[in-house]
């Protein structure tokens, strides 16, 4: 057990270990909607057109200009995001894909305007979670309190929405609306992430828990609840693996990769053992 405590009492691996925990919950409950309506793409196309926000964040700002600025692009891809699909001639991937070619490639010219690249801003689209600061802690934790009491306060909505929209429309839902109110819920997932484990494998985060959830479970409910187990047990062992194979055997290890491998682990393992018990013959 030493092996497995010791390493959180340093000051930065336990503001490691919180922010992990935190993204847990919150990318855990955001993800069991991204698994209902299909948004695995949308996911993915997020984590990359929030890119021009933290490049002109950072660039006007430094380190503290990279949260405002990715909120502002992740705010302003699910606004038009949810604008293009309601247009009837623009299929939902279509605009997946202009979106995420012209944010990205906007990100890239401001990019090119420097004289140098910077390693600062790079970092940011692989994560940096040995040195979140207890100011990202606070920021993680806000936009977690907000994005869950949003989705307690519209559940029923967004179910109904996501398995009968037909019949949310029927009833008066305004499907524009809720549309928006997810696709910046998924948004504000990645922007909290994008400095621990960053950009690009956030996407991990919305995927991966609900996934696991759904390999032993039926309702939204314990799919939830094993989802954000999964991040949180993920979070926990790949830190754990990440310091000790850096500190005792010499190979450095990034800990926001490490944490999304030990989280595809989890996904792996729980998949062969359900196939097991599921084969296993009845006993008379």
């Amino acid at each position: 057990m030493h092996t497995f405590i010791a390493p959180f009492q340093i000051p930065f691996m336990g503001r490691a270990l919180v922010e992990l925990l935190l993204l847990a919950v919150l990318a855990g409950a955001v993800s069991v909607h991204v698994l209902t309506r299909r948004l695995g793409f949308v996911a993915d196309a997020m984590t990359h057109t929030v890119f021009p926000g933290v490049v002109l964040g950072f660039l006007t700002g430094g380190i503290g200009g990279v949260f405002p600025g990715a909120l502002l692009a992740a705010a302003v891809t699910a606004v038009l995001l949810t604008a293009f699909t309601r247009v009837r001639r623009v299929t939902d991937d279509t605009a997946l894909a202009v979106l995420l070619a012209a944010m990205f490639a906007i990100g890239v010219v401001l990019v090119s305007r420097r004289s140098s690249y910077t390693a600062d801003l790079t970092s940011f689209l692989f994560g940096r979670l040995l040195t979140v600061t207890t100011g990202q802690i606070t920021q993680t934790a806000l936009v977690a309190g907000v994005v869950l009491l949003t989705l307690a306060l519209l559940r029923k909505e967004l179910l109904l929405r996501a398995f009968d929209p037909q019949g949310a429309a029927a009833l008066g839902y305004p499907i524009w609306l809720l549309d928006l109110i997810l696709n910046l819920a998924v948004a504000l997932v990645v922007v909290a992430a994008a400095q621990s484990v960053g950009t690009i494998l956030v996407i991990a985060l919305l995927v991966v828990p609900a996934a696991t959830g759904r390999l032993v479970a039926d309702r939204l409910g314990p799919i939830t609840a094993v989802g954000v187990a999964a991040a949180a047990l993920s979070g926990y062992l790949g830190l754990a693996v990440s310091y000790h194979a850096s500190v005792g055997y010499g190979l450095r290890l990034a800990g926001g990769a490490t944490v999304v491998l030990t989280l595809v682990a989890v996904y792996l393992l729980t998949m062969l053992v359900t196939a097991l018990v599921r084969r296993r013959p009845a006993v008379a």
